[in-house]
């Protein structure tokens, strides 16, 4: 499922995944990233992030 997002809904999906691994969550990738930023940005590019965006 290709879902094109804007760069705030990107910008957001991101932040909030990054969140979530500073906290602790586990990475759902394998990588040799180590910020909390470059592992979610390569979740959010590998398309594996559970978080969705609804529009009205």
């Amino acid at each position: 499922m290709n879902v094109i997002y804007n760069r705030f809904e990107r910008a957001r999906i991101i932040s909030a995944r990054a969140l979530q691994i500073s906290m602790g969550a586990p990475p759902l990738i394998r990588t040799s990233g180590t910020d909390a930023v470059e592992i979610s940005t390569e979740e959010f590019n590998r398309e594996v992030i559970p978080i969705t965006v609804v529009r009205e």
